[in-house]
């Protein structure tokens, strides 16, 4: 199943519980899962609430523990303990992207960081909370539309800082976030929020290809008289159940007198713009000259500017296009720690792979053989036979049909 949120008035845990909750999702379930920590001193309970023009889900957590901060170690070790293991899995990935954010803006371990606003009772309910109604809705793939961003200042344990927050600002990086403006004053965008994202392997983009099952709307803690302060969701089951199918267009053209620098330069400009995929490809010519086929796979939308970029750049005097059918097939992204490295896994039906990039830069900075760092992050990702052969693990990024 997919699930697509649209954070038009910003995001945050309890505005993600309360979504899935709206969707459907048992609150008994969820509530099993978070019991299972073995915390104490908290309620979760669902309210409908008026936000603006519409009702929505209000997911409201009581909080007996007024513990002001714990570190970030010991709320891993509480979610770790959270049931089944797929939940405390996800959780504990959110509490420590939000860690390891944390400790790089304060200078210090992870081991020694101390989660203020965001170390209470209620960071457990969420995280586990949103985690619990992930996996009983059975959703495999999360998708967001940009997150909403409001502006000004925040006052918290460090004083007043700006918006958005500096550990939400990283987590938005980390992640690769879209991001626009509500326009509004106040915080819109928490971290939990954005680190619960993360640990699904959110994408960001429009509704996916789908057909609805659900619709949620997750309420915000407070009302603004501009929008309503919601969070709307959609549950979904893909179009087609062995993938995407989607209509492309392939460019190609046909050269023996560019040097091997320009096609490489053209593949990596065509890349930048907006193509799907783009590949050289050796051929004989007329008259037994060697030379080389350039191929650009893009969207339709995309193909005329490809199209003067691959001419304009090889100097071609024309070039071939194709009507194809693409069928991508579902995949997500997740992340692991290698040694305080953050390493990318891409997941698809019959295989998971740590992106080369990471792997690189870890391996760099950690002084380590390649196939070491690569090694150890696929020893992290969950599902142990979802993963790729050492073969693979030394080739560029994964492409899972693009």
């Amino acid at each position: 199943m997919i699930v697509w949120f649209d954070p038009f008035s910003g995001v945050s845990g309890d505005m993600l519980l309360g979504a899935l909750l709206g969707l459907g999702a048992p609150l008994d379930g969820v509530r099993a899962a978070v019991d299972a920590t073995g915390l104490t001193g908290w309620t979760l309970d669902v309210e409908r609430v008026q936000r603006g023009s519409l009702l929505a889900t209000r997911a409201r957590v009581g909080v007996a523990d007024r513990v002001p901060a714990r570190r970030a170690a010991e709320l891993q070790e509480m979610v770790a303990c959270a049931r089944p293991a797929p939940v405390a899995e996800l959780a504990a990935r959110a509490v420590a992207a939000i860690a390891r954010v944390e400790a790089d803006l304060h200078g210090v371990p992870v081991d020694q960081v101390h989660l203020h606003e965001i170390g209470g009772v209620d960071t457990v309910v969420d995280t586990v909370g949103v985690a619990a109604a992930l996996h009983l809705l059975g959703v495999d793939e999360v998708v967001c539309g940009p997150l909403a961003l409001g502006s000004g200042t925040v006052g918290g344990s460090h004083g007043v800082l700006p918006l958005p927050a500096p550990a939400t600002a990283a987590l938005l990086a980390r992640a690769g976030a879209a991001v626009t403006s509500t326009g509004l004053p106040g915080e819109t965008v928490t971290p939990t929020g954005v680190a619960l994202l993360l640990a699904a392997g959110a994408r960001f983009g429009p509704v996916p290809d789908m057909t609805v099952r659900a619709v949620g709307y997750g309420a915000g803690g407070r009302d603004v008289a501009e929008r309503p302060n919601v969070l709307p969701a959609l549950l979904g089951a893909r179009a087609r159940a062995d993938g995407d199918v989607r209509p492309m267009t392939l460019l190609e053209t046909t050269v023996d007198d560019v040097p091997g620098e320009v096609l490489g330069y053209v593949v990596e400009r065509a890349l930048a713009a907006g193509a799907a995929d783009a590949w050289i490809t050796p051929v004989v010519m007329k008259k037994s000259r060697p030379g080389h086929v350039v191929t650009v796979l893009a969207a339709p939308e995309h193909a005329a500017a490809l199209e003067a970029l691959v001419l304009r750049e090889t100097g071609s005097l024309g070039l071939r296009r194709h009507p194809v059918d693409r069928l991508a097939l579902a995949r997500r992204s997740s992340t692991v720690d290698v040694d305080g490295h953050a390493v990318r896994v891409k997941h698809g039906p019959w295989g998971a792979k740590p992106e080369h990039d990471d792997v690189a830069r870890a391996a760099a900075a950690l002084g380590l053989p390649l196939r070491t760092v690569a090694a150890r992050a696929r020893s992290a990702v969950v599902d142990d036979s979802a993963v790729v052969d050492d073969s693979a693990v030394v080739d560029d990024e994964l492409d899972l049909g693009r």
